[in-house]
């Protein structure tokens, strides 16, 4: 092509480019004037609204309150530890704090609620969450030897720490179940989700989980809001402790009833197994088997299994052949 036709052939294509760009202002005010009758959903006007990325980057700085030295790009020493979690502490605070204001700043002025002083309560409630960090370090070490004493591939508790996304989904559940306490919108969920897309364990802040609680392998994990989990539990991978199936108008009823089983102490689900109702209690000790359905209660010490299905075997013989053996 020589430089004329290159030339032409440019100036065609800066042309078409410029006719389609001709339709962008007609698609701008269908969009803008699309839904205007409330049936599709925006978050536009004066509500602030939390930023999903500040929330993630507030789960890796209680991780590294929580863990310390393991989630750092250099070495912790023991005779800058003060400093160290000062520095951390202190802008853990500033940042938290912020969103926490912005969550119910944004449920105040979205739902026309009475002035709570916002900025004030999200400090409060910071530092509130704060104040029980320590309980949590001692709460996570219970989970870490759950998982090396239920595990033996674990080689060691930094294996655990770095790697297991049993025990990441339990830690952000934790942060996340505090804040849920309190009655943070919006933030236990945002967190919560981080930690599902992360590993695919799927677990509501508003569940109760006692210590000692290791998720093992851990995906397809779904522990609902309102499950009760006691001391000592172990799951593996596929576990639901789910509701019971609803009546399409059965939502706004049952939304703050217990739907979500209760879960002793000392008690081991394997995989598969589906456990559903807030009136299911699984008794301490019990040991529920892979693939189990259950919608009812189990008394403590008792094993739940499948009876064992029939196997077939089929050989193909050298004439071609089929033998079921």
């Amino acid at each position: 092509m020589n430089k004329k036709h290159a030339f032409d052939h440019c100036k065609t294509e800066i042309a078409a480019e410029m006719l389609f760009k001709e339709e962008v202002p007609k698609i701008v005010e269908k969009l803008a004037g699309s839904c205007s009758n409330g049936a599709c959903f925006d978050h536009v006007g004066p509500e602030p609204i939390p930023s999903k990325e500040a929330v993630m980057d507030i789960v890796d700085r209680v991780r590294r309150l929580l863990y310390p030295g393991y989630f750092l790009k250099g070495r912790l020493e023991k005779f800058n530890l003060d400093y160290y979690f000062g520095q951390e502490a202190t802008e853990l605070f500033e940042i938290m704090s912020e969103q926490m204001a912005l969550a119910l700043r944004h449920d105040c002025i979205r739902h026309d609620l009475p002035c709570v002083h916002c900025e004030e309560a999200g400090q409060r409630a910071t530092i509130n969450f704060m104040r029980d960090l320590p309980s949590l370090r001692l709460m996570l070490a219970t989970d870490v030897r759950a998982a090396y004493q239920g595990d033996p591939a674990a080689k060691s508790f930094d294996e655990i720490i770095f790697s297991y996304p049993g025990l990441f989904a339990v830690t952000v559940h934790r942060i996340a179940h505090h804040l849920w306490e309190q009655q943070i919108p919006l933030i236990p969920r945002i967190i919560t989700e981080y930690a599902h897309s992360v590993t695919g364990i799927d677990i509501h802040p508003g569940a109760h989980i006692g210590e000692s609680f290791f998720i093992d392998h851990g995906t397809g994990v779904v522990i609902g809001e309102t499950s009760e989990i006691g001391d000592r539990v172990r799951l593996y991978q596929g576990v639901t402790l789910g509701a019971l199936s609803l009546p399409r108008d059965a939502g706004e009823q049952l939304r703050d009833k217990k739907r979500h089983p209760t879960i002793e102490d000392d008690v081991i689900i394997y995989s598969g197994a589906t456990i559903l109702g807030g009136n299911t209690v699984i008794g301490a000790r019990s040991i529920i088997g892979g693939n189990v359905w259950l919608t009812e209660s189990v008394p403590p010490d008792t094993r739940v299994i499948l009876k064992k299905p029939e196997l077939i075997h089929i050989r193909q013989t050298a004439n071609g052949e089929r033998a079921v053996v």
